[in-house]
């Protein structure tokens, strides 16, 4: 696979500081002087936009803390094919690891999360897909707040996007609806910047099978089902990330400050409300180690939380404000006995499911793995023109799709999508033995199935009172019956799809490990879904949001965390359902607005 690709003639680009006085590696170097308002935890999409939009006010002082490095001049960030060199066991990945998965046979699996400027948007696949209206409609009944509907919503996605044509300038008739995208905003989005050979092959079948696998011009439309044309974050052949869009560009700010290389390993309180008796927090205590020397910044206004759907909850957790037996195990004061925090945890597993093709012209990432020299000369084009194989992620075309009505499974289980615009699996088509170590011989192309409305939840939860220790991360993954029915079923529509005509002679049969798998036998195809089942790195859930007077949630409607005054969380954590997309557009769109909510000091309850 892809990630293997290290091996060959270049070496992790050094990680260069920005000139910039507004990007601190140091906390001893933050100025003292300065009064914040704000104080952000991540820079990722939800960190990186906050931070932004509140440091559009010249009067707004806002500080964004990193735990990672800065993302400038790295490699293989830049670099949209080079995505999976970036984790596992990378200086940009948390490195986490699940307990062990009972649903998986007792495995425990890489957990990658961004630890770097930009996030997990700067180690992504880039994958842009805003989600279902329905989607988005249950946020708004969850939480009570229209707000949070597809309609309310739908403008902001126009705000953060920018389309730019591909780099090969090819007609993308047909590939995209234009009208329906932002042409303007900060983050580059785009269609396939380079052809794969299994391309018309997917198209075609969308002909052939259309009444199971229609075509879909454009998936972000509200109604994603059906086969379509990927879009991406990236524009000119480079990653557009949060810190590339939203941050980056504006460090010339004076009342923007960025340090890096740094944990929050506490929430600081500063009394309690004179009106409510609720506990204020008011500040952030970091630090670079666990050996190293321990600052705050306090903030003003209100400290922002978003360190992600494993972080958010750690960080609230090792402050005091989560579940008391939980809290009271590991001798941490209980400040808010809050019994959901680190608890809903939703994630979308995925296999990849390879088959053999005939020619070895039509496997891309193979090729490359096994020839060095190929790899360099595609690389350099990326270097002197951004152009060719570099400047794709190695997949042109999703799939979003939902089980037959009628299907025997629905007279015993309630449908856990948003309703009938959301999927229930996703396909990822891509040009090579992706997913695990491809065989010395032979060439490939492997169907993901990925399924993107679990039933199963887990739960974050911590290990010590120690900030640097790693919590303990469970997915539950493929833990309900529906679930692993409906991966099962995912991996059966995958084979029905490559039997379309238009593969004969392309596609020879299943291929690998997965030639071994039986897929009219129940019990073989459950047995690979659960050896190769991985996440597809989209945690949420863990600080939900929910209605003014609903004990049951983490977070208002308003995004702040109730039984606090000065606290809010925005990012993933806070989607009481994990969306049915790659969540990063979605987590974009819901820190846009809550900027506004910020700015507009709305109280909601």
């Amino acid at each position: 696979m892809r990630k293997n690709l290290a091996i060959f003639a270049f070496a992790l680009a050094a990680n260069l500081e920005l000139t910039s006085a507004a990007l601190f590696t140091n906390p001893a170097d933050v100025p003292t002087n300065k009064q914040y308002q704000y104080v952000v935890v991540g820079a990722g999409p939800g960190g990186s936009v906050v931070a932004s939009r509140l440091s559009e006010d010249p009067h707004t002082n806002v500080l964004l803390l990193e735990a990672g490095p800065s993302d400038e001049g790295v490699l293989q960030i830049e670099v949209p094919y080079l995505a999976l060199e970036l984790q596992p066991n990378t200086t940009y990945d948390w490195n986490y690891t699940t307990v062990p998965q009972t649903g998986l046979g007792g495995r425990a699996i890489a957990y990658t999360r961004g630890h770097v400027l930009g996030g997990s948007s700067s180690i992504n696949i880039m994958a842009w897909t805003r989600s279902s209206l329905d989607d988005f409609n249950r946020y708004a009944a969850v939480s009570g707040d229209d707000g949070w509907s597809w309609d309310a919503i739908e403008p902001y996605f126009k705000k953060i996007e920018h389309f730019v044509p591909p780099v090969d300038h090819h007609n993308t008739s047909g590939q995209i609806d234009i009208q329906i995208h932002g042409t303007r905003g900060p983050l580059n989005i785009t269609v396939n910047n380079t052809p794969y050979p299994m391309d018309s092959h997917v198209i075609n079948t969308t002909q052939e099978l259309g009444d199971e696998y229609p075509f879909n011009i454009d998936m972000n439309s509200g109604h994603p089902l059906g086969i379509g044309w990927a879009q991406s974050a990236t524009g000119n052949g480079m990653r557009s990330s949060a810190s590339s869009s939203y941050i980056r560009p504006v460090l010339s700010r004076p009342n923007l400050d960025v340090l890096v290389n740094t944990v929050a390993t506490k929430l600081l309180r500063s009394g309690h409300d004179n009106v409510t008796g609720v506990p204020v927090f008011s500040g952030v205590e970091v630090a670079q180690s666990s050996t190293s020397p321990v600052f705050a910044f306090n903030a003003t206004k209100e400290v922002i939380l978003s360190a992600g759907a494993v972080n958010t909850p750690q960080l609230l957790m090792l402050s005091g404000i989560g579940p008391s037996s939980h809290l009271s195990s590991l001798g941490i004061e209980t400040v808010v006995d809050h019994p959901s925090v680190g608890q809903n945890l939703s994630d979308h597993p995925g296999v990849g499911n390879q088959y053999s093709v005939a020619a070895a012209q039509d496997d891309t990432d193979d090729n490359l793995v096994r020839n060095s020299t190929l790899f360099n000369e595609l690389l350099q084009e990326w270097k002197d023109k951004r152009l060719g194989t570099m400047t794709g992620n190695g997949f042109n075309h999703i799939g979003w799709l939902r089980l037959p009505t009628d299907d025997p499974i629905w007279k015993t289980a309630q449908d856990p999508s948003a309703g009938p615009t959301a999927a229930q699996y996703e396909f990822l088509f891509d040009d090579g033995y992706v997913a695990a170590t491809a065989p010395p011989t032979g060439y490939f192309i492997t169907v993901d199935t990925v399924l993107v409305s679990p039933t199963s939840r887990g739960s974050i939860t911590l290990a010590s009172a120690n900030p640097f220790d790693s919590p303990l991360i469970d997915p539950a993954f493929l833990n309900t019956t529906l679930d692993i029915y409906v991966m099962r079923a995912a991996i059966r529509s995958a084979a029905h799809f490559l039997s379309a005509k238009t593969w004969d002679g392309f596609v020879t049969g299943q291929g690998g490990d997965f030639a071994n798998v039986d897929l009219d036998l129940d019990e073989s195809v459950d047995a690979w879904a659960r050896a190769r089942a991985m996440t597809v790195w989209h945690p949420t859930g863990t600080a939900q949001m929910g209605k003014c007077n609903d004990t049951g949630s983490v977070v208002d409607p308003d995004l702040r965390v109730k039984g606090t005054k000065g606290l809010r969380v925005v990012d993933a954590s806070v989607f009481p359902y994990i969306p049915a997309s790659h969540p990063q557009a979605v987590v974009y769109a819901f820190a846009e607005r809550a900027a506004d909510l910020i700015k507009d000091g709305r109280r909601y309850c």
